[in-house]
């Protein structure tokens, strides 16, 4: 971002809001490894100065690129990746400069849409066809992505999951943690061919902007492929090598970008160790948080999912989560009804 530098001290309000939108739009494409151009750079700089618009950026960008078709004769020019990062950071720029948000899966398929027109042949169509990806945190694995033909009705049930949890009655860090599964989860679905980490991000700036979070722009800027990282990590899951889900990373990266924490962020730190040392120290943070809940529900069967997350300090859905993997491990079970019923352990 040191092209930036020389706008770091803005005062203006208009021109500090265009710089940080700018810093984070051009930030997003390095989750691809995808570098901009000089020419947006300075094309971005004239926006932000205020002597062109988001639409004169973009008309800009189609002519440069055209005129470098032209020269090649209508075959792929050599810039091609610069082309999608400088035209994609145009387009991510425009929508975060703008004040409309729905939560709806709708939104979510049209960001990618809107990111990707031009660019991919499938911009805003959910994928039909299964996929995998090399994963460098992963050495080379990868994470299981939900299948083609369930990721509509999939998509569905965790908007609308989300959409009636209700965050009355959290503290903010518990309120955090449940944003954390919620927008894992929706990238686990992965809807899309590609791009689904940008469309992911700038739906979850969006989104948080709307339920009244400052959103900290220099994380996306400076942070994204960790942002990206840590997702891939917390749905990872290798039972057979000791590796499993894990939302510490994501959780520290949220932190810093709501509030306020000042997490060390470095990548190497995710990448799955050899003789998975850091996966017995999540099993070890895992079992004590098994083993609190069995003490809880031991003195209180009949107390409830959200008591426990208030008494844990861990979000419902967690609970939930660790609740439903300890029954299938035959520690606990349930008896009766959801509302008068009561936990048994095993």
């Amino acid at each position: 971002m040191s092209a930036f530098d020389e706008y770091k001290r803005l005062t203006e309000p208009d021109k500090k809001e265009k710089l940080e939108i700018w810093q984070t739009a051009i930030g997003l494409q390095d989750v691809d490894g995808l570098k901009p151009s000089d020419y947006l750079i300075e094309t971005a700089k004239q926006n932000i100065d205020g002597k062109i618009t988001i639409s004169d950026v973009k008309e800009l960008l189609n002519a440069y690129y055209k005129t470098k078709d032209e020269k090649t004769g209508g075959e792929d020019h050599p810039d091609l990746r610069t082309e999608e990062a400088d035209k994609v950071s145009a387009h991510i720029a425009e929508i975060l400069a703008e004040k409309t948000f729905k939560f709806s899966p709708a939104e979510f398929i049209s960001i990618h849409r809107r990111l990707f027109t031009g660019i991919y042949k499938l911009a805003g169509i959910i994928r039909d066809y299964n996929i995998s990806k090399d994963e460098w945190v992963l050495n080379g694995d990868t994470v299981f992505y939900a299948s083609a033909d369930s990721i509509k009705e999939t998509l569905d049930y965790d908007f609308a999951v989300e959409k009636k949890f209700d965050y009355k009655g959290f503290n903010i860090k518990q309120k955090v943690e449940h944003i954390a599964d919620f927008v894992s989860g929706i990238w686990q679905i992965h809807p899309f061919g590609e791009g689904n980490t940008r469309t992911a991000a700038v739906f979850l700036i969006k989104y948080l902007r709307s339920m009244g979070f400052t959103v900290s722009n220099d994380m996306f800027a400076e942070h994204s492929w960790y942002f990206r990282n840590a997702l891939v990590r917390a749905n990872f899951n290798k039972h057979v090598t000791g590796a499993y889900p894990t939302m510490e990373y994501l959780l520290r990266f949220l932190g810093n970008l709501l509030l306020g924490e000042k997490n060390l962020l470095r990548n190497r730190d995710m990448r799955i160790k050899a003789g998975n040392d850091e996966n017995k120290v999540q099993n070890k943070v895992q079992n004590k948080v098994q083993n609190d809940i069995l003490k809880i529900i031991a003195e209180r069967p009949d107390i409830t999912q959200r008591e426990l997350a208030e008494l844990i300090n861990k979000s419902e859905r967690s609970i939930k989560t660790i609740m439903t993997a300890m029954q299938e491990q035959n520690l606990i079970t349930r008896s009766g009804s959801k509302k008068t019923g009561y936990w048994k352990i095993l």
